[in-house]
């Protein structure tokens, strides 16, 4: 998912943006555009501000460009009459949809192996976060 990637993607639609209607300018702005920067955004969590920024940057100008908005225009507006969500939140939209799978088993076993609620640990059970819907993150090898 290059960001530069998707800006050429979004300047050739705009070459072709007064031939098509907004319906297929908004048709392909999701397939050639959004599809490469909401791939794997489950696991863009806690990357940085800066690529989160980039990230975003792609979004308002593609949102830009199926809405014909100026550059300074509020996007806000916008973001909700399309129903797309800020980078940020998709992120952990697609998080939170991925651990629902994992834990109601419709994703393959290596995924959903190591999720474990805090009430189900042994050495959790006393803690105040066992009586919590919360779930143990399992450390990594190098102690993240």
């Amino acid at each position: 998912m290059s960001v530069s990637c998707c800006f050429n993607s979004l300047r050739q639609i705009t070459s072709i943006r007064r031939s098509v209607s907004r319906p297929v300018l908004l048709s392909l702005v999701m397939s050639l555009v959004l599809t490469r920067l909401y791939y794997g955004s489950a696991t863009l969590a806690g990357v940085s501000r800066r690529l989160l920024d980039q990230l975003q940057s792609v979004l308002n100008a593609a949102l830009q460009l199926v809405c014909d908005s100026r550059k300074y225009n509020h996007i806000s507006a916008l973001l909700r009459d399309l129903h797309w969500l800020r980078v940020p939140d998709r992120i952990k939209f697609r998080l939170a949809i991925l651990v629902f799978r994992c834990r109601s088993n419709t994703t393959p076993a290596y995924l959903s192996r190591d999720l474990h609620w805090a009430a189900d640990s042994d050495t959790r059970r006393r803690l105040h976060s066992s009586s919590s819907n919360k779930l143990v993150v399992p450390q990594t090898k190098d102690g993240r």
